[in-house]
């Protein structure tokens, strides 16, 4: 977009005519008593120009009234301010997340990789959150920091494994202690923990009612998910899941419960988080004007000074 800071004065593209017509009469005539001679002569560059003066004239008045209104180009920009959620993901390591009891494809895939493949597609979802990654057996493991490089943070997930720490047993009140440790300094409108585990608190220092308490304290939401399939024959009726402690930890906080039986379950709970916990996002769009003067009043002064060097040559005045 083109504007003029100074518009009234393109007015005095009207009086170009005038100065023209000024300029013509003040030019001065040599009168000849003969002009063969001159006929005779070899028509210099200037003399051949000669037709283009009137031209050159005009634009550069043109030119040079143009620079004065001040042409300007509007540059349309924006200011992206986001309001994003820190949030760390809790992820339980210990080794029934081995146990395969998920279904892809009709192929039977463990908890622990199905909760790797719906957390790829949540992490490339938020791009303007910082997430890091906590996870936990016997004791907690920091996988990666709060961060916004998300791809780096999917890689880091990839590697992990039931077998990297103590998968005995699972701490999961020393793991949402060390995921708010994660979050203790962080001056996001919104902190966010969500705990995956398949199994109860049976190990570890802290309680997972007293590291709730410590998290309300803070401001920290945790949103609790239990994930296991369905338990067939003699164990039919046995469920591996802490629920009421895992309800416990999200009303304490203020988050939610889920509970994951199969992919489906647990790709649905995902959404639904991503959902509560939206980034807002602000846009201030404004036009930013660049200045074009200097080019017009450059090309101005070029067909003046071009103009009054033909004007002023030996023979270009000549017939």
């Amino acid at each position: 977009m083109i504007r003029f800071a100074e518009p009234l004065l393109l007015l005095l593209l009207l009086i170009i005519p005038a100065l023209i017509f000024l300029r013509n009469r003040r030019r001065t005539t040599i009168l000849f008593s003969r002009i063969q001679l001159f006929e005779t002569l070899p028509r210099s560059w200037a003399q051949k120009a000669q037709p283009l003066l009137p031209i050159l004239y005009t634009l550069a008045l043109i030119f040079i009234i143009i620079a004065l209104a001040r042409p300007q180009r509007g540059l349309d920009e924006s200011i992206v301010r986001t309001e994003a959620v820190d949030m760390i993901l809790l992820l339980d390591l210990s080794e029934s997340m081995d146990t395969q009891d998920f279904t892809r494809a009709n192929q039977r895939i463990s908890r622990l990789d199905a909760t790797k493949e719906v957390l790829n597609r949540f992490l490339q979802n938020r791009p303007n959150d910082r997430i890091g990654m906590v996870g936990f057996a016997s004791l907690p493991y920091a996988v990666a920091p709060l961060t916004l490089d998300h791809s780096w943070l999917i890689e880091r997930m990839k590697s992990l494994h039931t077998r990297m720490l103590d998968g005995r047993r699972t701490a999961i009140g020393d793991g949402i202690a060390s995921a708010i440790n994660r979050l203790r300094d962080s001056e996001a409108k919104s902190k966010v923990v969500i705990l995956l585990t398949d199994g109860a608190n049976n190990a570890g220092t802290l309680s997972p009612k007293n590291a709730a308490t410590a998290a309300a304290a803070l401001n920290i939401k945790i949103y609790t998910i239990g994930a296991g399939g369905m338990r067939t024959g003699f164990f039919a009726n046995r469920n591996e899941v802490d629920e009421d402690t895992l309800i416990q930890l999200a009303q304490t906080t203020g988050g939610r419960f889920y509970r994951a039986r199969n992919l489906a379950n647990l790709e649905a709970i995902y959404d639904e988080i991503d959902q509560l916990e939206k980034t807002e996002i602000e846009v201030e769009s404004y036009t930013r004007y660049q200045e074009l003067a200097s080019a017009w009043i450059l090309a101005g002064i070029l067909l003046l000074s071009l103009e009054q060097l033909l004007s002023t040559s030996r023979l270009g005045r000549f017939p």
